[in-house]
């Protein structure tokens, strides 16, 4: 199993994960938050088309992971996943038939990847983060959360490799010319998770066989890539190199889980 950020940030976010079994790839696209040329462009970069997913995960009803999910349902006729309430926070019909709902902790088979959303605490309206495995490896997603829960610890145990999100730098969101209430709705228990959260979750999760750790979601305004490397690093006991970035505008390589 593999993965791959598409791109990561307040200005869109989505992610593939592809799994091969039997000679047979499976690909996942989870969250959506671009327009269509652009997606395209970015599939493209990543050696595929859109001709080429098997299903989206849509994790909440925010316009940097929606974006243009409707118009991919119906142009490629893909199965769109998403809990009830961000169908309706949305105002998402049935995407031509080919909307189908998630809950919490009821596993989805998308071919040889098994899906396992779970519920976050995020200001939206039934926000869905996710555990992908193929049955050897196991990918947490995790990019909105406003904070640790047992339910999140619970559903990252083990995983091989983990998108975290890194949110902000609280020292720089607290200079920041932000207004006041954002800064609040950013840090609240609803909001984003900064980076020293992040690394509080990585800690809590860390074990022997987690060979992957990518920090997403970063604020281009509050947040340096560097800072989130130096939280994440110091948490895992890793060296800072060790610790990836999905970058706004390019996202990351192709990644093992």
């Amino acid at each position: 199993m593999r993965f791959r950020s598409l791109g990561s940030g307040s200005s869109g976010n989505a992610t593939l994960v592809e799994a091969t079994s039997g000679g047979s790839t499976t690909r996942l696209l989870i969250d959506c938050g671009f327009g269509i040329r652009q997606l395209d462009r970015r599939l493209a970069l990543a050696g595929i088309t859109a001709g080429d997913i098997d299903a989206v995960f849509i994790t909440h009803e925010h316009a940097d992971h929606t974006g243009c999910v409707r118009q991919l349902a119906l142009r490629e006729k893909l199965p769109v996943w998403m809990s009830s309430g961000t169908q309706q926070a949305a105002g998402f019909d049935d995407l031509g038939g080919w909307l189908r709902l998630a809950r919490d902790e009821e596993a989805i088979t998308v071919g040889a990847l098994q899906v396992r959303p779970f519920t976050v605490p995020h200001d939206a309206r039934e926000p869905l983060q996710l555990r992908c495995t193929d049955g050897k490896a196991s990918l947490g997603v995790l990019t909105d959360l406003g904070h640790i829960t047992s339910h999140v610890l619970q559903h990252l145990q083990a995983c091989t490799a983990l998108l975290l999100e890194c949110n902000h730098d609280a020292e720089m969101m607290a200079q920041s010319a932000y207004p006041e209430f954002l800064k609040q709705r950013i840090a609240g228990r609803h909001g984003h998770l900064a980076n020293l959260q992040a690394a509080e979750l990585l800690a809590a999760v860390q074990h022997a066989a987690l060979r992957t750790v990518v920090a997403a979601h970063l604020s281009a305004q509050n947040n340096r890539p560097d800072l989130a490397r130096q939280a994440l690093a110091a948490a895992a006991g890793a060296n800072q190199e060790d610790i990836l970035v999905a970058d706004a505008e390019r996202g990351t390589d192709w990644l093992d889980a």
